[in-house]
């Protein structure tokens, strides 16, 4: 496969710039959305921005470092980033060093900073089904036999999150990795099977964890209980509604005023919404739909195949995200605890995501 270096870097260079643009609008809303909440929380109306800006900062420093690696040498050091992460997101099941928010075990406390693993856990998942389906020795393999691996994984994957609870990122790598998956072996009836298999279990789970049943019952009807489970989605959809054509102004949100929970990380785009109205909704979009061409683009002018399912991966996964979100705030899914990518709360967020950016800059060298 031919490939044009210089294409493959002024492509890389509008995927930054996308990206720029996504966390520039993260800051101002992040500082819009949470100032209320900061003073009264911790007396400092830029606190949660300056932690923010602090994940840029770090997020920034690691992918200067991550894009001076050999792709030879990011490709064997692929498992071994793997079970870090997973040993890191592990450690959360421990007392001493986990940390719970909102009833979940998510977060490290590591000698007062606390960090997300599953954050760095979805980015090394993303590169381990990017180096197995890279191996070249498994071509002559059945499409059962390469699946094999991937599968294991993810399965493994799947119980640690579901045992923080993080069901929400758990949907996501598992949609990510299954589009991967097809991407690599595009055969229907391998999809497909996999398809039936992963809907009666996630039926299940949601059955037997009576939160989640809850969650699903509110989706279908919030104002059956608009003073308790379906408080946060109506509030949300009051935000959406407010703001209208042109919105109500930014830092004139009235929800941030205590009404709508998590403003500034699950909820951020409906605080957009109120203060940016329609246009500033549909230009957030419109910056995760180039994000996802150019991701895409990008992605085919790579030849060697672990750079190209990397690149694949972190499309993906930031707009399925993206997705899942923006539909939440709209009252088109269930509150599923996703950010939104590059925009949303979340300094561990931030860091491994712009992180990544160093990753693919290091495939795009060596084109």
């Amino acid at each position: 496969m031919y490939t044009d270096s210089r294409k493959a870097s002024h492509d890389f260079k509008i995927l930054v710039g996308i990206i720029g643009c996504l966390v520039l609008i993260g800051l101002i809303f992040v500082y819009s959305s949470s100032s209320v909440y900061a003073l009264e929380f911790a007396h400092d109306a830029a606190y949660f921005f300056k932690k923010q800006l602090l994940g840029l900062v770090l997020g920034c420093i690691a992918a200067i470092v991550l894009s001076r690696l050999s792709l030879n040498r990011l490709y064997r050091l692929t498992p071994y980033i793997f079970l870090g992460a997973l040993a890191l997101t592990m450690l959360t099941f421990i007392p001493g060093f986990a940390h719970r928010i909102h009833g979940s075990s998510r977060w490290l406390n590591l000698g007062g900073v606390m960090f997300q693993p599953s954050e760095l856990l979805k980015w090394a998942v993303v590169l381990y089904t990017a180096a197995a389906l890279a191996r070249k020795e498994d071509l002559h393999k059945s499409m059962v036999k390469r699946y094999i691996p991937v599968l294991l994984v993810l399965i493994t994957v799947s119980l640690v999150l579901l045992k923080q609870p993080d069901f929400g990122l758990m949907v996501t790598i598992g949609a990510t990795v299954l589009c991967l998956l097809f991407i690599a072996y595009s055969d229907w009836k391998y999809v497909l099977a996999l398809l039936a298999a992963a809907i009666p279990v996630g039926g299940l789970l949601i059955y037997l964890e009576p939160y989640r049943l809850k969650r699903m019952i509110t989706f279908l009807n919030p104002w059956q209980d608009p003073q308790g489970a379906g408080f946060q989605v109506i509030q949300s959809l009051i935000a959406v509604g407010s703001g209208r054509l042109c919105g109500v102004g930014i830092s004139h949100s009235r929800q941030k005023f205590f009404y709508l929970p998590m403003q500034h990380t699950d909820f951020i785009f409906s605080i957009i919404a109120e203060e940016t109205g329609f246009l500033g909704s549909f230009f957030v979009i419109f910056l995760y739909l180039a994000l996802l061409y150019q991701g895409m683009r990008l992605a085919w002018e790579l030849a060697a195949p672990f750079a190209r399912y990397v690149v694949l991966g972190f499309t993906i996964m930031v707009n399925l995200q993206a997705i899942i979100n923006i539909a939440v705030a709209v009252g088109l899914f269930p509150t599923k605890g996703i950010g939104l990518p590059f925009v949303s709360y979340g300094n561990s967020s931030l860091l491994c995501s712009v992180a990544m950016l160093g990753i693919i800059a290091a495939c795009v060298r060596e084109v």
